[in-house]
């Protein structure tokens, strides 16, 4: 069975989810002096597992978004991204795809820059 990416964002997504409501739980208890701990330490896996998904979804979205364009083969065209620094890889036919290969991931939210520097032209 073939995995989707958006998958791996919706279990880290479901995790976090989870874990915040347990720390709910835990005050409702009245345990606040142990949920203050777990309430910091959740916040901090919550910003880790957001940065993640946040990743996840730039790579999907890049990916999906090269595959219903007509005028590029999404599929020879490797997608990363790290902290919202999408790069790009792999081979296209043309300048001028490798420059809407980068407008196109540009325009996707979440992204700040892209590396394109490894996406060559196929001479």
């Amino acid at each position: 069975m073939k995995k989707h990416p958006w998958a791996y964002a919706a279990i880290t997504a479901t995790t976090v989810l989870g874990l915040s409501m347990s720390t709910g739980v835990l005050a409702d208890q009245g345990r606040t002096s142990q949920a203050q701990p777990l309430t910091v330490a959740a916040g901090e896996t919550m910003e880790k597992a957001e940065d993640a998904v946040s990743d996840t979804w730039i790579t999907s979205k890049v990916k999906s978004t090269f595959l219903a364009d007509s005028d590029l083969d999404g599929m020879d065209i490797k997608v990363e991204t790290n902290q919202g620094v999408v790069s790009l890889s792999g081979t296209v036919g043309s300048q001028a795809e490798k420059d809407l290969a980068i407008q196109k991931t540009m325009s996707i939210k979440g992204v700040k820059d892209v590396s394109a520097d490894a996406l060559l032209v196929a001479e």
